[in-house]
């Protein structure tokens, strides 16, 4: 999917909503650890119940690698079943790679090619050789983890390094890499005012921004200073909304919280005319 292709998709909806599954099956209903597959079960009745108000879903690859060989045939199913139902969905990888070329390059032909997903998430930590075999597929996205919602984040991606902090030299240094146009960069919702910083530096790049919701980030303040007249942000829920219910009422209720964060940014959108 291309850039436009997604920023289409967002004006149509009026939402810049991404959906993270992390299937927990201590934590889905009960009565769905009957069926054959339940993770797949309930990702697709979440998928159909929210894909109205979505325009990306994010899965969370640790939650299905626990599982063993029957937890990756139900995140083959889950991105067969997004790429051929609702193939306008952008759809990441959230599997925070990163290793030496050769290695990169077999990481992204399996989450691009075999799985082709649209993204995938890349620690930058071994620099441009580890992640340039990603930015090298056509029309495929790679996000960096750039500046983290969670609390060690302090550890390490905002110290000073020379001049600037850890995760501005991470900016500044990746916008030269080959074909860094297939760059987008993770950017916490827990630290929404360090997105003034962000944008400073890359202005028109998106930001997958987890954190608003369970994590206590706020949408206002994401938007206040990481919106761009090209939208440029996907605001992942994953807790807040698939969790919402564990009864038989989960997907409905999903659906609920999904329209409410919509609605919210149907009403930030429609303030930018």
């Amino acid at each position: 999917m291309t850039t436009n292709q997604l920023v289409s998709e967002i004006k149509r909806k009026k939402s810049f909503l991404c959906v993270g599954l992390d299937v927990d099956l201590e934590k889905i209903p009960s009565f769905l650890l009957k069926e054959e597959d339940p993770i797949f079960s309930f990702n697709k009745a979440i998928i159909d119940a929210t894909h109205h108000f979505a325009v990306a879903y994010k899965p969370n690859t640790a939650f299905y690698e626990a599982y063993g060989i029957k937890g990756w045939q139900s995140l083959q199913k889950t991105i067969n079943y997004l790429n051929e139902n609702y193939p306008d969905i952008f759809t990441i990888a959230d599997a925070k790679r990163g290793d030496i070329g050769n290695t990169s390059s077999r990481y992204a032909k399996a989450f691009f090619e075999d799985m082709a997903f649209d993204s995938i998430t890349v620690a930058p930590y071994m620099g441009k050789d580890s992640v340039e075999p990603f930015l090298a597929f056509k029309n495929k996205h790679t996000i960096l983890l750039a500046l983290t919602s969670n609390e060690g984040a302090f550890d390490f991606q905002t110290k000073k390094l020379g001049e600037d902090e850890l995760y501005k030299q991470v900016l500044k240094t990746s916008r030269a890499w080959q074909n860094s146009e297939n760059l987008m960069y993770v950017a916490g919702a827990t630290k929404a005012e360090y997105l003034a910083e962000v944008r400073r530096i890359i202005p028109n790049s998106f930001l997958l921004v987890p954190g608003v919701g369970a994590q206590g980030g706020s949408l206002k303040e994401v938007c206040k200073y990481g919106l761009t007249e090209n939208i440029g942000l996907l605001v992942n829920s994953s807790r807040g909304i698939i969790y919402a219910s564990n009864k038989s009422d989960f997907a409905e209720t999903a659906a609920q919280e999904a329209k409410k964060m919509q609605l919210e940014m149907k009403i930030i959108l429609d303030g930018m005319r």
